[in-house]
């Protein structure tokens, strides 16, 4: 056994137990987990749609009830 303070960079990287080749790459991006499922991201959208339509028709009737 070596004397840490006289240990070299590629003694520290072999005294890891980590494998040179990991069975699961690096992520590079979102992973599929990160994502909110795909119910919900269509829920959202018909809710969003849904607030904007109501929010329309009021300054509709706001603008309507105004117009003399």
């Amino acid at each position: 056994m070596k004397d840490a303070n006289k240990m070299s960079a590629t003694d520290a990287a072999d005294a890891t137990d980590a494998p040179l080749n990991p069975a699961t790459p690096a992520r590079t991006g979102p992973n599929e987990e990160d994502r909110a499922p795909m119910t919900f991201t269509v829920r959202v959208f018909i809710y969003l749609v849904g607030v904007h339509f109501i929010a329309a028709f009021l300054f509709f009737l706001f603008y309507v009830a105004g117009a003399k």
